[in-house]
């Protein structure tokens, strides 16, 4: 038997709503801090009212930020089954369910008959080395992001004719910034010289025309950090499987799906530009579908999902890329 269990994660709080019967919607609910604590008073709940099994429970979450990575992990160390859901797919759901209102309670309940109805695929903690890797790349994502506010904020100081004052400020930033950002190379290139799987991961990923430096490194820290069975599961998951509208006689354009990061996306987009001139596979691939009457973004978003697909199997079978097209 399994107990199903919803959660909806805020920053301060957790609203946990234990559905006892999937005909009747019976439950019951609690809520607790977002906190050490409040883990800890969510394990003697579970274990008072819903099972001393922890095992038998199941647990659904979404993707909130930051906000539900702690509790998924202390959820993983009590032995608890956990899901971390796309929040896209929770608000269709809710939508299929008839859904109309929005609240904390209510949310919980849709994200418990989720986990009920779906059996959605079980979360597992990503390495510490991944963790860490993940987080360094963020860091310099949001740098580089800072760098090119404050770059902004200079041409217009500039152009307004801003007192020298302000302009000596927008300057100063902007050196503190660069050197940050050089210093944050640094130390995620020592941190993969220091750790031989990474750093021989990244080398195989880097075999395929198309992937540089940076892809390597953001590719290597999503497919690391999730189970992946197939290739297309992590297209699925970074966002660059086909979306289709159609309805009746009106005939649609398939876009890309966009769920995941839309940074490591914009990233993929140019990497696909350079490869659909450099790498075989996928240039064989863009111009079969021009000459089939698809569209340069179409065929673009094809060669995102052909990168994401070759690094897949690069890693899974731990080879250097070797094009199918000769």
């Amino acid at each position: 038997m399994t107990y199903f269990i919803g959660i909806d994660v805020a920053k301060d709080k957790l609203d946990c709503l234990w559905l006892r019967d999937i005909e009747s919607l019976k439950i019951k609910t609690k809520v607790l801090p977002n906190s050490a604590k409040g883990f800890n008073d969510l394990k003697l709940w579970f274990e008072k009212n819903v099972s001393s099994d922890l095992s038998l429970i199941h647990v659904c979450l979404e993707a909130t930020g930051v906000y539900h990575e702690a509790l998924a992990y202390a959820l993983f160390e009590m032995g608890v089954k956990v899901s971390v859901v796309n929040p896209a797919f929770i608000r269709d759901f809710a939508k299929g369910l008839g859904v109309r209102s929005k609240t904390d309670k209510k949310d919980s309940m849709v994200l418990a008959r989720y986990c009920a109805l779906t059996s959605p695929r079980l979360w597992e903690p990503e390495s510490v080395d991944i963790r860490k890797l993940k987080a360094l790349l963020a860091r310099l994502a949001g740098l580089n992001k800072d760098l090119q506010r404050e770059s902004n904020r200079l041409e217009k100081a500039s152009i307004s004719q801003a007192s020298t004052a302000v302009i000596e400020s927008h300057k100063l930033i902007i050196e503190q910034l660069q050197k940050e950002i050089e210093r944050m190379k640094k130390q995620i290139e020592d941190d993969v010289d220091q750790n031989p799987d990474i750093k021989n991961n990244r080398e195989l990923l880097k075999t395929i025309p198309g992937i540089g430096e940076v892809l390597s490194l953001e590719m290597l820290a999503v497919l690391k950090s999730r189970c992946f069975v197939k290739a297309s599961q992590a297209a699925a998951f970074i966002g660059v499987v086909p979306k289709l509208w159609e309805s009746g006689k009106m005939k649609g354009r398939t876009t890309l799906c966009k769920n995941g990061s839309a940074r490591l996306r914009s990233i993929l987009y140019m990497a696909a530009i350079v490869a659909t001139k450099y790498n075989p596979d996928i240039n064989a691939q863009y111009e079969r579908l021009l000459a089939a009457g698809k569209t340069k973004m179409q065929a673009l978003g094809a060669a995102m999902r052909k990168l994401v697909q070759i690094c897949f199997g690069v890693l899974k079978h731990q080879s250097e890329y070797r094009p199918q097209i000769c």
